[in-house]
């Protein structure tokens, strides 16, 4: 089918050669002109605004967006609306609040056009491996972007979870777990790599959990990746960013009175990785580059 991408970074660039290489037809925009013709280059039609790419749609128009959360949703989001009808729908695929995303929804279903939300996790693995969306969307509009979906995800790789809002809100939910596991691999990691008794090889450790262990996860075959190149990830500094998914599961946590300590300390442990350089933050700043392309600051 004919669609949309809006915002060709990391995900939204591999999305739109995943979508490519499914059959579908894939109009791209991006500030930096030179990512459009990257994928200009491989079959994608290109564009030089938001209502160029409305322009370039046949209805029912289907724009997916893949920019960062807050203003720059509402403004592109503002730039299209005007070029759009009835029964068009909007993809947010970003990491946005929950609580935006229901306002957006309501608005724009005063004119008619649906707003569907698509918490995408992957990283910049997805491209090869599918990516798991979480979706928040009505029945109508789940059911025209159904083939988008198809052909993002693995097998069962994709589901409904609601109306518009749930899927940016399972997604939060995704984040703050993975703030938690990933600090208990930091941790455990921290503490081997301390040890006045052992020299231990954390690599080998990190191969032999992942074959048969309790522990054995994909976050830890990453981890595995990383001691490879650097077995003391002397070349990364410990520093370790949230892009905010954390931060709204712990508030969340907060307004329900659902106890969430190891979440919510999770999160304070990267507040404390600006404060001072530690093996444990190195960790994390090595597996966000490895499952997400995130960028690392350098020792």
């Amino acid at each position: 089918m004919q669609l949309a991408m809006i915002g060709l970074g990391r995900m939204g660039g591999n999305m739109t050669e995943r979508l490519m290489r499914d059959g579908h037809s894939v109009v791209v925009f991006d500030r930096s002109p030179e990512a459009v013709q990257k994928y200009v280059g491989i079959g994608a039609t290109g564009a030089s605004s938001p209502g160029e790419v409305v322009s370039k749609l046949a209805p029912p128009r289907v724009v997916w967006i893949m920019v960062p959360a807050g203003m720059p949703v509402d403004d592109t989001i503002a730039a299209l609306v005007p070029g759009l009808a009835k029964g068009d729908v909007i993809i947010d695929g970003g990491n946005s609040n929950f609580h935006d995303t229901i306002r957006r929804a309501t608005e724009l279903e005063k004119k008619g056009i649906h707003l569907v939300d698509s918490g995408t996790s992957g990283g910049i693995w997805g491209l090869e491996n599918g990516y798991c969306l979480m979706i928040g969307a009505s029945p109508e509009a789940f059911a025209v972007c159904e083939p988008i979906f198809k052909s993002l995800a693995p097998p069962e790789g994709y589901a409904q979870m609601g109306p518009p809002g749930s899927g940016h809100y399972v997604k939060m939910i995704h984040n703050g777990i993975e703030y938690g596991a990933l600090q208990a691999y930091a941790e455990g990691y921290e503490i081997l790599h301390a040890s006045k008794d052992f020299k231990l090889d954390l690599r080998k450790i990190a191969r032999v959990w992942n074959h048969g262990s309790v522990v054995r996860s994909w976050i830890n075959e990453l981890a595995e990746r990383a001691f490879e190149r650097d077995a003391t990830l002397d070349a990364i500094k410990g520093y370790v960013e949230d892009s905010g998914e954390g931060r709204w599961t712990v508030q969340e946590a907060i307004d329900l009175d659902v106890p969430a300590p190891v979440i919510t300390l999770s999160l304070l442990a990267r507040l404390r990785s600006r404060q001072e350089d530690s093996f444990g933050a190195k960790v994390i700043a090595a597996l966000r580059n490895e499952f997400g392309g995130h960028a690392v600051k350098k020792a």
